[in-house]
């Protein structure tokens, strides 16, 4: 296989993978072509003339469904069994199945996602389910799974199949033979083809709805799709003909958004360029192969993350499948957010002293979720190490230049989150399926063995190859997607040197210095866990630099989190109340109670902080600061800046999610500098 084509596999299957879901489950693999539509019987039926734009998806026999056949809308669901949005979801469909019983059907379709390992094997065995014991069993399965979302290992498959009373044998013969993963193929296939780059993902009567959306966003489309829907029954169109109707002139892809009068034409993206090598030193760091090895793999992981878990089963296969011609070198990269990790990366660099780092290693990742100082003790008495050092190393944090060496190259290099693989220099992120690594070893392989036939020692073979490799981030543009659509590639960060133009409000919650020669805007949402991990680095901001830093909140509620909006309206009337002051008490209660932010909730709060309970009812009642916050919301797409929450503006300057403090004093360091 040539570079440039493995390379446009392996973003096809990224692309179709990471974001849409797992797709051709490797690169290289051809997509299978979708049927069009339903068969046209030829009845004749009033066109809809300025309709709402559909997709044509296509519903038959082959998929799971529930509800009556002929009725009058269909939901086809894009979906993932180990996605929490997607369990979320489902008290809504049963809802919505139980309110408009006889007139909705919904449509199951596979999209295991990458990064959900247990995802794909669930979604074989629901639709083995299927075929034992058609829908009925299906949704037996269904439910089971959703219900065990944290047990979907192969021995809880196999139990789940027992309980559904299902032939074990043919179940244990279609997940060892992988019988369906062609029509879990396929419908990871049209799923990017229309554009559901995520889970769930829902089409209704061809009308897109993305993502864990409250019951009334479903309903406003249902309720108007039965009206269209009742007309063509009285214009002659059987209740059984409704959908491929309605149907069948839809969209097969996302259409180019026309721009606007007077707007900009759509600008290339920038993407990380699929082809940079990187100098990525092994240094002392701990590694599995020998030294001599062809290819050389630097893993930037964290015990506490549960994708770096999801990928070992795939790092061990690398090894098994290439011996000593492969090497994996490990490097800590501890997120801010999991506080167990940079303890624990202390005890497995004490155990990497003591000789007993891929030991340590293995029994980390095993207790994931029992990483407490009691528990780190334990693990280094079972591995035989010295204690009175450990508890040196874990007090003393002996090795934190270390780990936080490790973390400034993954920054320098655009690896912030984890894990993420440097491939002989190359770069491939996320918990990727083995495919993906393939490809790439495959390629640095024959190059290897190309330099060791021209004369270069085995030994010197890594040296050679990243020898003129960056040693910062790189980028290529990348144009437009049509109709906004992400384009196949890794997605990269923003671009670190450009200033946004966002005008901070005169008006807006802020703390920190008056005349700050650094104002750092957040972007962020009550009901973003993200946005409440990041909130003790936020404090540590403002401990360290006081004055010369200004924090200033805008709201960016995100739309799938239905209480975000209510809870950002209930801060900014505790600072129409009580200015900054109430607000900031206001915004900690909000995080500190992320998943009690009912309307009784907010109410409650606001008595806590002695708010005027009348002002506040009313300003609940009547959306008072709606519009502050959609201006909010505004003021990033105007700017020209896609982001999610949290995101940070330092002087205009995008940073986004929950960074390292590191990650914030270096840009806010920067900052200053250029003041």
């Amino acid at each position: 296989m040539s570079k440039g084509s493995a390379w446009v596999s392996i973003l096809f299957a990224f692309f179709v993978g990471l974001v849409v879901g797992k797709a051709v489950d490797g690169p290289g693999g051809e997509v299978a072509e979708i049927a069009a539509a339903a068969e046209d019987t030829g009845t004749a039926a009033p066109v809809e003339v300025g309709g709402p734009e559909r997709f044509k998806i296509p519903v038959s026999a082959a998929q799971p469904s529930k509800g009556a056949e002929d009725a009058l809308v269909t939901i086809v669901e894009f979906s993932d069994f180990q996605c929490p949005f997607c369990t979320r979801v489902e008290p809504t469909i049963s809802q919505l199945l139980n309110d408009y019983k006889g007139k909705l059907r919904v449509v199951w379709r596979n999209n295991p996602l990458p990064f959900h390992q247990a995802a794909g094997p669930a979604a074989e065995l629901s639709l083995e389910a299927f075929k034992q014991g058609g829908s009925e069993k299906f949704w037996a399965a269904h439910k089971i799974l959703f219900d065990n979302q944290r047990a979907l290992e192969r021995p809880q498959l196999e139990q789940y199949a027992q309980q559904l009373g299902l032939d074990v044998n043919k179940v244990k013969a279609a997940l060892d033979g992988h019988t369906h993963q062609a029509s879990i193929t396929e419908d990871q296939a049209l799923a990017a083809r229309v554009g559901a780059r995520g889970t769930p993902a829902f089409f209704i009567n061809g009308r897109f709805l993305s993502g864990a959306q409250p019951i009334e966003n479903f309903k406003t489309i249902i309720d108007d799709e039965i009206t269209r829907a009742e007309k063509l029954v009285k214009a002659g169109v059987a209740r059984g003909r409704i959908y491929a109707e309605l149907t069948k002139g839809g969209l097969t892809a996302p259409k180019a958004a026309e721009p606007a009068a007077g707007a900009q034409p759509a600008q290339p993206r920038r993407v990380p360029d699929p082809n940079a090598v990187y100098k990525v030193p092994v240094g002392d760091s701990a590694q599995k192969g020998p030294a001599d090895a062809l290819v050389t793999i630097v893993e930037f992981s964290e015990f506490q993350c549960p994708f770096c878990s999801r990928v070992l089963p795939t790092s061990k296969q690398i090894i098994d499948t290439y011996g000593r011609d492969v090497r994996i070198v490990f490097k800590h990269n501890p997120l801010p957010f999991h506080k167990d990790a940079g303890p624990a990366s202390q005890l497995a660099l004490e155990a990497h002293r003591q000789g007993k780092f891929w030991e340590a290693h293995d029994l980390l990742f095993e207790n994931q979720r029992a990483l407490t100082r009691e528990d780190l003790e334990k693990y280094a008495q079972q591995l035989g190490l010295n204690m009175a050092k450990v508890r040196a190393a874990l007090d003393g944090e002996t090795y934190k230049a270390a780990i936080e060496a490790d973390q400034a190259l993954a920054r320098s290099l655009g690896a912030s989150g984890t894990p993420s693989f440097f491939i002989n220099g190359r770069n491939l992120r996320g918990a990727q399926p083995f495919e993906a690594f393939k490809a790439v070893i495959d390629e640095e392989l024959a190059k290897a063995k190309a330099l060791v036939a021209a004369g270069t020692p085995r030994a010197r073979v890594y040296e050679k190859t990243i020898e003129n490799g960056a040693t910062e981030a790189k980028f290529i543009e990348a144009p437009a997607a049509p109709g906004g659509a992400q384009p196949a590639a890794q997605p990269a960060g923003p671009d670190p040197n450009k200033v946004y133009n966002i005008a901070v409000p005169r008006n807006a919650p802020r703390k920190g210095g008056a005349n700050a020669k650094v104002v750092i805007q957040e972007f962020s949402d009550f009901q973003c866990p993200f946005c409440s991990r990041v909130n003790p680095t936020v404090k540590q901001i403002i401990e360290k630099y006081g004055d010369k830093v200004a924090i200033v909140w805008r709201n960016f509620p995100l739309p799938f989190h239905q209480d975000a909006t209510p809870a950002a309206e209930a801060a900014m009337e505790a600072f129409a109340q009580g200015g900054s002051a109430k607000f900031w008490a206001m915004h900690d209660l909000l995080f500190e109670n992320q998943r009690a932010l009912t309307r009784a909730d907010l109410d409650k709060y606001a008595a806590q902080l002695g708010l005027n309970a009348a002002r506040f009812k009313a300003a609940m009642d009547n959306h008072t600061h709606k519009a502050s916050i959609d201006a909010d919301m505004a003021a990033v797409t105007q700017a020209g800046a896609q982001i999610g929450t949290p995101s940070f503006f330092i002087n205009g300057k995008l940073l986004q999610g929950a960074q390292p403090f590191p990650a914030f004093e270096a840009a806010i360091d920067a900052a200053l500098a250029a003041n």
